[in-house]
């Protein structure tokens, strides 16, 4: 029998909250500017923890 492993569960976890999160976001009757923003609002945050963790990993 096939084994789900960690690391794998939780990419499934992230895309299927990344498809929830980009589905809701879609569907939401706002100006584009702003919509743009919200949207890429999680991936610079994921990106600025990502980054702080290999900065403070080093030390």
């Amino acid at each position: 029998m096939l084994a789900i492993k960690r690391k794998h569960l939780t990419w499934m976890v992230f895309m299927l909250f990344g498809v929830g999160y980009f589905s809701t976001m879609s569907n939401l009757d706002t100006n584009y500017f702003w919509k743009s923003l919200i949207i890429m609002m999680p991936i610079q945050i994921a990106a600025i923890i990502y980054m702080t963790y290999l900065n403070w990993s080093r030390n």
